[in-house]
C-alpha cells in the first residue's frame, strides 16, 4: 500500500460518528480517529488498522509518521486508482502490550477504475521509543521484503 503515483488532495474529512474505515464496525472518532490525531495505538494490529484507515482516508502523514524510520521511504505520492474498501485482518503473532514485535497478516481490498482487487501483506511491525511502528512486508521465505 505504500507506493502511490499521483498527487491527492489532503485527507478526506470524516465524520466522527461514521463507521470507521477499519471495520471494526466502531465510529470512527473511537477507533482509529484517536491514533490519526496523536494517540499511540496500544498493539501492533491497532496500529495496522490505524494505517489500513489513513490509506482508506487519504493521510499520508499519518501512513508516514507510523513508518520506522530506517525503513519509511522519504515521502509518498497519493495514487489516483484504488480506493481502499474492506480490510481482513486473516491472522497476528505478537504485538502485544509486552511484545517488542509482532506480525500481521491481511487482506485489504480496493476498487481501482470500478475493478475490485486485493492486496495480501503479512506485516512485520516493531516497537520504537515506546510505540508501534510499521517495518515493512514479511517475505513468504520468512525473510524481509525491501521495496
Amino acid at each position: 500500500m505504500a507506493r502511490r503515483t499521483a498527487r491527492r488532495p489532503a485527507p478526506r474529512p470524516t465524520d466522527g460518528a461514521a463507521p470507521c474505515p477499519c471495520g471494526l464496525g466502531l465510529p470512527y472518532s473511537q477507533c482509529c480517529g484517536p491514533a490519526h490525531h496523536g494517540h499511540a495505538p496500544a498493539s501492533a494490529e491497532a496500529l495496522m488498522r490505524a494505517r489500513y484507515s489513513a490509506y482508506a482516508r487519504d493521510d499520508d502523514a499519518y501512513v508516514l509518521a507510523s513508518w520506522h524510520p530506517e525503513t519509511r521511504p522519504a515521502q509518498i505520492t497519493a495514487d489516483r486508482g484504488p480506493s481502499w474498501v474492506r480490510l481482513e485482518v486473516l491472522d497476528t503473532t505478537g504485538g502485544g502490550m509486552f511484545d517488542a514485535e509482532g506480525t500481521v497478516e491481511f487482506r485489504a481490498h480496493y476498487r481501482d477504475h470500478g475493478r475490485p482487487g486485493e492486496l495480501y501483506e503479512r506485516s512485520r511491525f516493531v516497537r520504537h521509543d515506546g510505540h508501534w511502528v510499521y517495518w515493512g512486508p514479511v517475505r513468504t521465505d520468512g525473510g524481509l521484503a525491501h521495496s
